[in-house]
């Protein structure tokens, strides 16, 4: 009895507002009249059965959110990322290096974030780019390791994300990332909590509806990091991983935790095709 009730909670939470309409089916996202994103495409072929096309978070925003992303000056996330601007020429550490001193200027960067999470060969391991950023930081500069999703670091990883935008996500899911892609893949599709609900049964069963005030949409991460406006910060991927589990109400991983690495690897790949557009801005 307890389990059909808790089923019956979850089911009717999913189909209240079943048949609302997108915002915009239509809409396309060009940003400072220049930079063309690609917010619909067909699916990656590893989404065959589950989803015939992918589309952006930012289809599924009301036009005044959608107007904010599509000029910097509105987007409240280029703050950040200005104050990453200014950290990438930053000396830190014991070597007195900045970013720039290796990398040349965050323009150089243009390609990098499309990539991530990826395999690092000489680590031996999975990275995300605020992991990458971090090996950096400790191996090359002599500094601190920034905290994931700290705002240092989520400023960072827009300010590399803004030097990419309309460029495709291209995340990797073979090679020696295939069994992380996969423990990645099985936490989609596995139920949580109480509410016993999975990512699938909100982002890929029911994007689209509405579920109390929220519009659902298939939850891709391309826009990642994004400015929720009503958390009024920037929100990195793992975070919002965190934030959903949580709300299944479920025990639930940290930032930076193995499972939410290979989680954030499947949810990129699920992308693969739409343009980076982050710093994105999201409700």
């Amino acid at each position: 009895m307890r389990q059909q009730l808790l089923t019956g909670i979850a089911a009717f939470a999913l189909a209240f507002g079943t048949g609302a309409a997108l915002a915009d089916e239509e809409a396309e996202l060009v940003i400072n009249g220049e930079i063309e994103i690609v917010t619909k495409t067909a699916a990656p072929a590893h989404l065959d059965g589950a989803l015939e096309e992918i589309m952006s978070g930012w289809r599924f925003r009301s036009d005044e959110t959608q107007a904010m992303q599509a000029d910097d000056f509105d987007n409240p996330a280029m703050l950040m990322v200005e104050d990453a601007m200014v950290a990438w020429e930053t000396a830190a550490g014991t070597e007195g290096k900045s970013c720039m001193d290796c990398h040349g200027a965050p323009e150089d960067m243009a390609g990098v974030k499309p990539t991530y999470p990826k395999w690092n060969e000489a680590a031996g391991e999975l990275r995300t780019i605020q992991m990458q950023v971090n090996d950096c930081r400790v191996n090359r500069m002599g500094a601190e390791a920034e905290k994931v999703d700290s705002t240092a670091a989520l400023a960072m990883e827009a300010l590399l994300s803004s030097v990419s935008r309309g460029m495709p996500m291209n995340v990797a899911i073979d090679g020696p990332v295939a069994d992380a892609w996969q423990q990645g893949h099985d936490m989609y599709y596995t139920r949580y909590g109480q509410l016993e609900l999975s990512c699938a049964n909100c982002h890929e069963q029911n994007y689209g509806n509405m579920i109390r005030a929220d519009h659902l949409s298939q939850g891709q991460v391309n826009g990642f990091p994004t400015y929720r406006l009503g958390d009024a910060k920037l929100i990195g991927a793992q975070t919002r991983f965190k934030g959903c589990i949580r709300d299944t109400r479920a025990e639930t991983f940290d930032p930076g935790a193995p499972e939410f690495i290979a989680l954030e690897l499947y949810v990129a790949s699920r992308g693969n095709g739409l343009s980076v557009e982050g710093p994105a801005v999201r409700n």
